[in-house]
């Protein structure tokens, strides 16, 4: 199947997508930051299908990993997630840079679903974020 990095700062959340993704026949390497993410991609020279990124993480936020990760290796697919609407709309102006920004909580068959997508190429669907009373 599929080369997937996957960065994540929270533990349980890092391993329940690595578990998961494993089952569904992927390889994974995963880290707990941003910058370890990155050290990573660069020691494997970019090899990765995916990454799949938390946005908010110390030392290197997603954000900040998604613009060196596509600007280094622009073949990978880069797959977002966050539990934070304000993050998610930070995500937003990164729309030719990113496939999708996957919302938490998720469940296992959402996430398998999207990594699918991401990875067979389907448009993204398009979920409008919502907007602040004026």
């Amino acid at each position: 199947m599929a080369r997937i990095l996957v960065a994540e700062d929270d533990d349980n959340v890092r391993a329940f997508v690595t578990r998961a993704l494993e089952m569904s026949g992927h390889d994974v390497i995963d880290a707990s930051d941003g910058g370890l993410a990155l050290e990573i991609a660069n020691e494997h020279n970019g090899n990765f299908d995916l990454l799949v990124s938390d946005i908010k993480m110390p030392v290197m936020d997603g954000i900040g990993l998604a613009l060196a990760i596509g600007a280094q290796y622009p073949a990978m697919t880069i797959l977002l997630m966050t539990g934070f609407a304000d993050q998610r709309e930070r995500a937003h102006g990164l729309d030719a840079l990113i496939y999708d920004v996957l919302g938490k909580p998720f469940s296992l068959a959402q996430l398998i679903e999207k990594v699918d997508d991401a990875l067979a190429g389907k448009p993204a669907e398009i979920i409008p974020l919502a907007r602040s009373a004026l």
